[in-house]
């Protein structure tokens, strides 16, 4: 189905409409034409002792940089370390951050809640080593766009309700907040797309969630906790022309409400994946590069 705001040769296919090894590969094609910034440092690191494989960005060599875990985007079942390649690259050059993306298990091989299992291990891992990184322990932060988005914000929960480690920013880029409702005003106007459609949304449901899971679950739905008191700041990013505007808006408003410090920017020209898929919209770059220069500005402030 072409996208009506990217050129006509972007076509997003039904993703159930071929076998999904094929439906990875084309998106690590569509990446594949977005441009790769030179970092300081690059590092692969394999998975071990419960840890997800990493891949670690240096911006520059100075010390004590602030540490962001990223994870991508994709539903929990497509996306890798190879398709936000060019995001995180920017992500820490803009944002003079060490990255660490995180490659964590996908559904429907492993389903819910390896991901979450994962993403927090993950965690674990950074603040432990924060010293050896080179990074600053107390800076560290959690970030992820669409079903990485979701993780950031269920890994943020969980830290705060196992007492650690300490996040000092949440940031949540369209983020996927509830696998419970799926409607609302935004899924109706936008279920045809463009980019992320509604069809998709529940094909990623069904391959994420065992027949035993419970979407209502706040590490499935992160809106659907009782109480967001207490968790760490957020910059929160919606795209205006996407399925997941309305959720990602409702979660901002109920951080705020809860007494959580929120930066909330809805794009409204934006479909979903904009940051990470430049190709879906003419004015993705611009966009882009606003979103990175805010979370700049928030990693270098003084903290309250």
């Amino acid at each position: 189905m072409g996208d009506p705001l990217g050129p006509p040769s972007v076509e997003i296919p039904e993703l159930d409409s071929i076998p999904l090894g094929d439906l990875r590969l084309y998106f690590e094609g569509l990446a594949a034409a977005e441009p790769a910034l030179s970092v300081y440092r690059l590092e692969s690191l394999p998975a071990a002792g419960g840890v997800p494989a990493r891949r670690v960005y240096w911006p520059t060599a100075e010390q004590g940089l602030p540490l962001v875990v990223f994870y991508h985007g994709g539903g929990w079942v497509i996306g890798s370390l190879d398709t936000h390649d060019s995001l995180a690259r920017q992500l820490a050059l803009t944002a003079n951050c060490i990255v660490v993306s995180v490659d964590y298990r996908l559904a429907p091989e492993h389903k819910h809640p390896a991901a979450v299992d994962d993403a927090y291990a993950a965690l674990q891992w950074v603040s432990e080593h924060a010293d050896q990184l080179g990074g600053d322990a107390d800076r560290l932060v959690v970030a992820g766009d669409s079903a990485g988005g979701n993780l950031a914000a269920v890994v943020a929960q969980l830290a705060r309700d196992r007492a650690g480690p300490s996040i000092a920013l949440q940031v949540l880029w369209y983020p996927v907040t509830s696998l419970a409702e799926m409607t609302g005003d935004s899924y109706r106007r936008f279920a045809a797309g463009p980019g992320l459609r509604a069809t998709d949304m529940a094909w990623f449901k069904q391959q994420y969630l065992s027949v035993d899971s419970d979407p209502n679950c706040p590490t499935v739905s992160p809106l659907s906790a009782p109480d967001l008191a207490d968790l760490p700041p957020a910059q929160v990013v919606t795209a205006g022309l996407d399925v997941l505007r309305d959720e990602g808006m409702t979660y901002a408003k109920r951080l705020a409400a809860a007494g959580v410090t929120v930066s909330h920017h809805n794009f409204e020209q934006e479909p979903h994946g904009f940051l990470s898929l430049g190709a879906l919209s003419p004015t993705a770059e611009g966009s882009r590069q606003q979103v990175l220069e805010a979370l700049a500005e928030q990693l270098t402030a003084p903290a309250d």
